[in-house]
């Protein structure tokens, strides 16, 4: 969690393999706190300036920081589970087949090098395909219409606009985006090694949940992992799991010792996204509710010896704290007055 490894916002969510962004703050304290010299607006400068950060839906469903020269191969590699082909996801949301794919046609051609609002690009859409009733579908939820375009690589966020948010296509707005996408089998084996590289040692089931939610294809899976497994070493962990490890990286990995630092962590953070829920050295079961919580809200955490052994909310500028087990007191208070220096550069969520 220190700055090694890159100083700038890019280097940072390259080395996590993005960084979730549904509560943006908790975005920007993620990338703060693993910068070196931490520096207000750094997400929003790659993102709008630079353009050398993405935001869109991708790892999940879930909307993420990605470095944008890595985009084209996430959608490679998400596009193998098409999701919105299923009768039951479009029941679900009210549409047909033929409707999903009208706006899959629609949606290049209503954004074109334009960055839109969303009712912008509904009427644009609506326009295109002479379907009205398109307007309440992609109007309402949290976007599950425009969900497969950004697996796709056709749409991703646009620079705000007077508050509001906008979406724009990823061939225009990002420089370097290639022709065509990458072929899967390099995309995911790329992805697959980047994640045992940032989370590892993990199994092929961690990298499905994180990458896919838990419901790749199997066999897609399986030629990922067969093409990467040169690349790897099983090796044991405490708690009896077999896991892989990148070879590269054993001699690090036998080197390393158990961490004594104490950190706050902010909600969504990819040290417990990326873990499996039921690893019992990471969040202890008798409080894992308070971690992982209904509706999929993860709570910021306490992490000391590398464990999670609290959770902490801001309180109108003030820091509470629910420890489950003992910190030391010095560590604490070094802990919680790094995480106030960085918060009083992030505005609170609306």
């Amino acid at each position: 969690m220190s700055g090694s490894g890159g100083t700038d916002a890019v280097s940072v969510v390259r080395r996590l393999c993005g960084v979730q962004t549904q509560v943006a703050s908790s975005a920007q304290l993620a990338v703060a706190l693993r910068s070196a010299t931490p520096g207000p607006g750094a997400v929003d400068r790659a993102l709008w300036a630079d353009r050398s950060l993405v935001k869109t839906w991708i790892m999940r469903g879930t909307l993420h920081l990605l470095p944008s020269d890595e985009l084209a191969g996430c959608c490679a590699a998400l596009a193998t589970l098409r999701f919105w082909e299923k009768g039951s996801w479009q029941r679900g949301h009210g549409v047909t087949a033929a409707e999903i794919e009208a706006v899959i046609e629609a949606v290049p051609q209503a954004l074109g090098e334009r960055a839109l609002t969303r009712d912008e690009l509904v009427d644009a859409v609506v326009d295109v395909t002479g379907d009205a009733h398109l307007r309440q579908a992609l109007t309402s939820g949290w976007g599950a219409l425009l969900k497969p375009l950004s697996r796709l690589g056709e749409l991703c966020y646009g620079p705000p606009r007077d508050g509001r948010v906008t979406f724009t296509a990823p061939r225009h707005w990002l420089p370097g985006w290639p022709p065509v996408l990458p072929p899967q089998e390099e995309a995911g084996v790329r992805l697959a090694r980047a994640f045992l590289g940032a989370h590892g040692p993990a199994t092929p089931e961690m990298f499905d949940k994180w990458l896919f939610g838990g419901i790749a294809k199997k066999a897609v899976l399986k030629a990922w992992f067969l093409d990467l497994g040169p690349e790897l070493t099983e090796v044991e962990a405490d708690d009896g799991r077999r896991l892989l490890a990148l070879t590269e990286h054993l001699d690090d990995l036998a080197a390393t010792r158990a961490s004594g630092e104490t950190h706050l962590l902010p909600g969504f953070d990819q040290f417990i996204l990326a873990a499996p829920r039921d690893l019992e050295p990471l969040i202890p079961a008798a409080v894992k509710a308070k971690v992982s919580r209904q509706a999929g809200w993860i709570s910021p955490v306490v992490i000391h010896e590398g464990r999670v052994t609290g959770v902490w909310e801001r309180k109108g500028g003030q820091i509470g704290l629910d420890l489950f087990a003992p910190v030391p007191e010095g560590a604490l208070r070094r802990a919680v007055s790094r995480i106030e220096s960085l918060l009083a550069a992030v505005p609170d969520e609306p």
